[in-house]
């Protein structure tokens, strides 16, 4: 013998409204997303765009302050320049235009000072001046 087993699937009223009512909503969301979604990439668009507009506006300014700083930073050398060449001419009027070789001998060997960490060569000359002097012999005149 054979059993027959049916389902019988009892839809009341209730349960068939509730059913036609998740299918007009499922509708409904999908309809609402096909309207939804275009403006949503517009707007998500326009904010990107605004975002970078942003960026470029920062980096910008960035710049601009790099550029200040940079000028800033020349106006000082200049004027450390025109500093150092006042004193320099001071020297020379205390001096009195009197400088004698062996002050040039001494601001040579200061300045040799200097040369921190730099390899320095000398050439043995036959008066054992260093070559800034080896060529004053050529000018002088002979008598």
């Amino acid at each position: 013998m054979y059993q027959n087993n049916q389902n019988n699937i009892n839809l009341t009223p209730g349960m068939f409204k509730g059913v036609i009512w998740a299918v007009v909503a499922i509708v409904a969301i999908i309809i609402a997303m096909a309207f939804i979604r275009p403006w949503y990439n517009v707007w998500s668009q326009e904010m990107e765009g605004k975002a970078e507009f942003a960026k470029a506006e920062q980096n910008r300014k960035i710049k601009i302050e790099e550029a200040k700083a940079n000028l800033e930073a020349e106006k000082l050398n200049a004027q450390a320049e025109v500093e150092r060449a006042k004193g320099a001419a001071e020297a020379i009027r205390i001096e009195n235009g009197s400088i004698t070789p062996t002050y040039i001998q001494y601001l040579w060997v200061r300045q040799q000072s200097d040369l921190n960490n730099k390899t320095v060569i000398y050439i043995p000359t036959e008066t054992n001046l260093p070559l800034l002097e080896a060529t004053r012999a050529l000018t002088i005149p002979q008598d």
